[in-house]
């Protein structure tokens, strides 16, 4: 029997309501028309009842402990591992969280101060064996073709010598593999880190620089040969023996000489240290006085002079790297002072002394070479602005964000479920 209620209002029936459970401040329906089926779990055991946005109302907390906010713990990058997986990001990840220089490559997500160490030891260790494989296969070589003189005739001062200077630039060239040998096995990385902050090394970059150290450079040396001829007691004694050989060891062997030079000391050896260093500025002075230094000493300078204009180019070629965030314009300032200077050699004959700055003209020669690398790494840098090298890696930022740096609850529906994106921007779902 039904109750009667106000004038002009339906008398209700006996039947119990069979419909969908009601909205509204009573709670959410199991499924709400526009959203994902299955798109609000129920909540776990002490966690609260995320809330529903308008117009379904507010959810009200269930009774017990809330050990959750009511929006739920900050999201995660989609692919973090559950605990006690090991990290494994999908290929092509880049390795930084913030885009770096190129001396600070090594500061990448797993960086330890061990790995340069184990990286220098490793290469020390395999540059050694295989240099004296390389070597011995040159020599056994030439000696079956009779390219080489018998090994008690060769002076080994004398890289005028086709035969001695392709043993020397094959000793070299095999730093390069040892270096990437390092990048792969300390690192766990890419080979192309090597190169550049593109992973590669930039060959558009290669000839613009060529131009650029061509004049400059070639002035420089030529002023020196000058002032050697002058102030020196140099003369031309003519092409030396074997000039045409000499020509195709130069052409095809000393750029690739070069280029190991730079991959080892202002490659490898400059990121070591400025990874230990930190500071991408203070590690960048540091590591460029320290190779350097040690660059100049490696050649063996017979005197002061020597030593310092050794140094001077090394901390030209440095600062080349941080211009434009890869070795191309090292190497390119390498490879064209170490043809021309071979050339020039090899033409004038062995009175002439390349190798060595000339007696009584220490000052004025490290000036004019002082001069010529500035020109160039100026050069350098004005093409910055045409040349568009780049000189910050590629990152990708998947650091978690502390709950209490979260600035609210995101934007959610029904239990803690982030929005789809039909109700992003309107209650409705209308967009």
């Amino acid at each position: 029997m039904s109750a009667a209620g106000p004038p002009g209002w339906a008398v209700p029936d006996d039947e119990p309501y069979t419909g969908p459970p009601p909205t509204g401040p009573y709670g959410a329906p199991p499924y709400v028309p526009g959203a994902r089926y299955g798109g609000h779990p129920p909540p776990g055991v002490g966690t609260a009842a995320g809330p529903v946005p308008w117009p379904l109302g507010p959810v009200p907390l269930q009774p017990g402990p809330h050990t959750a906010p009511p929006w739920g713990p900050p999201p995660g990058p989609p692919w973090a591992p559950p605990p006690g997986v090991p990290w494994q990001l999908p290929p092509g990840i880049p390795p930084h969280d913030e885009p770096v220089e190129y001396l600070q490559v090594m500061r990448s997500r797993d960086w330890h101060w061990w790995r340069p160490l184990l990286g220098l030891l490793l290469f020390t260790a395999v540059y050694l064996v295989t240099t004296l494989v390389a070597t011995a296969v040159v020599f056994v070589a030439g000696f079956a073709t009779g390219a080489l003189p018998d090994p008690t005739a060769i002076d080994p001062t004398d890289l005028t010598d086709p035969g001695l200077l392709l043993l020397t630039n094959v000793s070299l060239i095999v730093a390069i593999p040892c270096v990437w040998l390092s990048w792969a096995a300390a690192h766990g990385m890419r080979i192309g880190w090597s190169s550049s902050v593109l992973t590669r090394l930039r060959w558009r970059l290669l000839a613009p620089y060529t131009l650029l150290a061509l004049p400059t450079l070639a002035a420089g040396l030529l002023l020196s040969v000058l002032l050697g001829f002058v102030a020196g007691d140099w003369e031309v004694t003519g092409p030396v023996d074997g000039f045409g050989w000499l020509l195709l060891v130069v052409l095809l062997t000393t750029p690739l000489q070069s280029a190991a030079e730079e991959y080892v000391f202002r490659g490898y050896l400059s990121q070591a240290i400025a990874g230990w260093v930190g500071r991408p500025r203070a590690g960048a002075v540091v590591a460029a006085v320290l190779t350097a230094s040690l660059f100049s000493a490696a050649h063996l300078p017979p005197d002061v002079w020597t030593f310092l204009d050794r140094f001077a180019f090394g901390l030209a070629a440095s600062a080349v790297v941080w211009l434009t965030g890869g070795l191309e314009a090292a190497i390119v300032l390498h490879a064209v002072n170490n043809v021309v200077v071979f050339l020039l050699a090899g033409s004038l004959g062995e009175g002439v002394a390349t190798d060595a700055v000339p007696a009584g003209t220490g000052v004025l020669v490290v000036l004019i070479d002082l001069l010529a690398m500035a020109a160039y790494v100026a050069l350098v840098a004005r093409t910055r602005r045409r040349l568009r090298p780049e000189v910050r890696t590629e990152a990708l930022d998947l650091r978690r964000q502390s709950p209490r740096g979260v600035p609210g609850p995101p934007p959610a529906i029904g239990y803690g479920v982030q929005q789809r994106r039909e109700v992003q921007h309107h209650p409705w779902g209308m967009g």
